[in-house]
């Protein structure tokens, strides 16, 4: 059985069909854009459809509450296929313990099934985008909550609009050394290693209460824009899975129409 599964976000809205095997059918869309004739989703449902005839339904999560609706009305005009929207109160495989779970992202839920189904508990899933989102599933209390740290891109952008003469950096991640010689590769130097020396700090600390509390080791996961860059500079190792959200979208979709 293959399922549509779309993750809308601040910026980007990722969809792809997933199956038993994985997921296949990649794509993005400009979230403002979703609904365009042109650009956005409907001119590719069509398509899509035609090219994954078993899918059987459509799950998606959504951070930009405004926009559902009109997700919905494109869903709906493509298709007459039985449409899931993932929200605190859906099985995902694990309790919720956060104390607000009305507050927790839907695509962290999603993160959050697809590492209880992938792995087991307890888990701790990074999730690097615009922001760095840290959820931690245990043993004894389920989903408990996680962190929030801001992102790789959002770090320079920062530096360049906050400042006077800090130009903004382009997409390199490369250095030769770890000591500037100009401004640029000063900055460069500053996220290229800052950056991952945060979230290995965050890492740690997560790690260390899940120890104290005598929880086994935990499956980790990394997923998101800066995925690859992050995996190779964290220890211990971290399993690269670039289709996360969507897996955990098919995973809850299943537990709830099992």
């Amino acid at each position: 059985m293959d399922l549509l599964c779309i993750d809308i976000g601040n910026t980007h809205t990722h969809y792809g069909v997933v199956g038993p095997n994985g997921t296949s059918i990649h794509g993005s869309v400009a979230t403002p854009l979703l609904d365009d004739p042109q650009a956005g989703l409907p001119h590719r449902l069509t398509t899509l459809f035609e090219a994954a005839p078993k899918i059987t339904g459509i799950a998606f999560c959504s951070v930009v509450p405004n926009i559902n609706w009109r997700l919905q009305e494109v869903l709906a005009a493509a298709s007459n296929k039985p449409v899931f929207q993932l929200t605190h109160e859906r099985h995902l495989g694990v309790p919720i313990t956060y104390p607000q779970p009305a507050e927790i992202g839907q695509d962290r839920l999603a993160n959050a099934a697809a590492a209880h189904a992938l792995g087991g508990s307890p888990a701790v899933v990074i999730d690097s985008g615009t922001a760095v989102t840290f959820d931690i599933i245990s043993t004894k209390g389920g989903y408990e909550g996680g962190i929030i740290a801001p992102g790789l891109e959002l770090t320079r952008r920062y530096l360049h609009e906050r400042t006077a003469q800090l130009p903004l950096l382009d997409d390199s991640l490369e250095i030769s050394s770890v000591i500037g010689k100009s401004t640029t590769e000063a900055m460069r130097i500053g996220t290229v290693i800052g950056f991952p020396g945060l979230i290995q700090a965050l890492l740690d600390a997560v790690l260390a209460d899940l120890k104290a509390r005598g929880e086994p080791p935990a499956h980790l996961f990394v997923t998101g824009g800066n995925a690859v860059f992050l995996q190779s500079r964290l220890r211990p190792h971290v399993q690269f899975v670039p289709d996360l959200t969507l897996r955990g979208l098919a995973a809850a979709y299943w537990l709830n129409n099992a």
